[in-house]
């Protein structure tokens, strides 16, 4: 980096007058620490437990696939299983799987538990 002027204005504002090329490089040294904070971030939560899904989990819910059936598949249990673990009938998880039904505040509580997710990742 080049040396900066520093000029001062007729109200007393100091100013920093860089080249193009310093102000650039410094523009991206603080993307680049940005960068780093928020990978910090992202690290310290998943050291502290919390749970990552790889991109075929995100793209299929991008996509439009029922979230029950995405963490169901992802989780490797069959519909049937998933039912008996929330309490439910295959056809009922079947209808919430298909989009035909909504499924009730309390038996999405209850797939999230069995499904071991947040409530909000099925909403």
């Amino acid at each position: 980096m080049g040396t900066p002027q520093f000029i001062q204005t007729p109200a007393g504002e100091r100013l920093v007058v860089l080249s193009e090329q310093d102000y650039a490089t410094l523009l991206e040294q603080a993307e680049d620490h940005h960068d780093i904070q928020a990978a910090d971030a992202v690290r310290a939560r998943v050291d502290a437990g919390e749970e990552t899904f790889p991109s075929r989990v995100v793209e299929a819910l991008l996509e439009g696939t029922a979230p029950v059936r995405v963490f169901r598949e992802y989780r490797g249990l069959r519909a049937g299983e998933l039912a008996e673990r929330a309490g439910i009938s295959q056809g009922y998880l079947s209808e919430i799987e298909a989009s035909k039904k909504t499924g009730s505040l309390g038996v999405l509580k209850r797939i999230a538990d069995a499904l071991d997710v947040e409530l909000s990742d099925l909403t």
